[in-house]
Formats: C-alpha cells, structure tokens, sequence
C-alpha cells in the first residue's frame, strides 16, 4: 500500500518508514503555510492539502514538537523555529538551555498529532505523547531535534542515546503511528 506523508524530513520518513512497514512510503511537501495554534490543526491543514491531489489514498500528516512545562508550553507549535527562521537545530537546542538556565522544573513532553485521511477522505486526527525531562546538557548522537536534550520518564539515557528500536516503542511519534495502525487495520477489515 502507498502512504503520502506531507513532509520532506528525511528523519521523520526514515521512522515512519520504520513503524508502518507495510507501507510504500512517498514524500510530499504540501507547501502550505502552517497557521494553526495547535498541532492538530497544523496537522489537518498539511494533510488535506495533499489528500486534495491524491483521492481514495492513504494521506499523513503529522505535527510535533516540545512542550516545557516551566516556559508554558514553549517552544511548542514552533519547536523547528524556535530559534528563529529558518529552522536550526544547534541554535534550538541553545536557545531552549538558556531559556532553562537556572529553572529547576525540568519536565517536559514531546507531541505528535497525525492527520490520517483514509481511501474514503475520512479524517482521523490521532495523538502520542511522551513524558520527561529537560537534560542540563545534551548527550547522544543519535535523533535529531531535541532529542539531545530530552530524557524520557523511567530513562536515565537522552533520546539521542537510544536505539531507534527503544526510541521507537516509547516515542510521541512511536504511540501516534501505533493509533495510525489501529485505525488502518480498522479500516482494512471492514
């Protein structure tokens, strides 16, 4: 079966690609402009985008990112920015640790809303989440993002240190694409 997935992140593919593989998976950048305040909003508008171009396929979007429970929720819906334009890994993360400086509530969770539009152009709106904390100093080489700097509850490892394996079972991504599953299987045994 193909998969359109609204985005050109190599590393989001490459998980996806992993969680659901009995999909072809096919990239595509709607090139829209993000103007939700939520995740899920984001994610429902990059996912009728391309299910506009491919009707009666399967269509992925997701929308994810950090939520720090001391700076309310920041950086949020603008996890990849931020920083600032364009998007910046090093500075994100540098950015995040000094905004922390200091701050002893470190909890954090990470959120991933996918937007599945199914053969029918039924709209599912699916979520995972991921709990823990904010690290003093990334660690690991693995991942991408924030993932240095994020140790999730009953780990004493950074994502960037787990495998992709262990990342996978426990991530925000992991839990949302296990629901993507769910509602696929649902829909194929009708």
């Amino acid at each position: 079966m193909e998969l359109y997935v609204a985005t050109h992140n190599e590393h989001k593919l490459r998980e996806i690609g992993e969680m659901l593989p009995g999909f072809t998976i096919l990239s595509e950048d709607p090139d829209v402009e993000e103007t939700a305040p939520d995740f899920a909003g984001n994610a429902l508008i990059k996912a009728r985008a391309i299910a506009a171009a491919h009707k009666g396929c399967w269509v992925m979007a997701d929308d994810s990112g950090l939520e720090v429970a001391a700076l309310g929720g920041e950086p949020g819906v603008r996890s990849a920015r931020y920083a600032g334009e364009p998007s910046n890994t090093p500075a994100n993360n540098a950015l995040l640790l000094k905004n922390l400086e200091g701050v002893a509530d470190r909890r954090a969770n990470f959120t991933c809303c996918v937007a599945l539009v199914d053969p029918d152009g039924v709209e599912h709106v699916l979520a995972g989440r991921c709990y823990g904390t904010i690290a003093q100093a990334p660690s690991g080489a693995g991942g991408f993002g924030y993932d240095p700097l994020f140790i999730p509850d009953g780990h004493t490892k950074s994502f960037a240190e787990l495998s992709a394996d262990e990342k996978n079972a426990i991530s925000h991504r992991g839990r949302a694409l296990a629901e993507v599953q769910n509602c696929i299987q649902g829909f194929t045994a009708r």
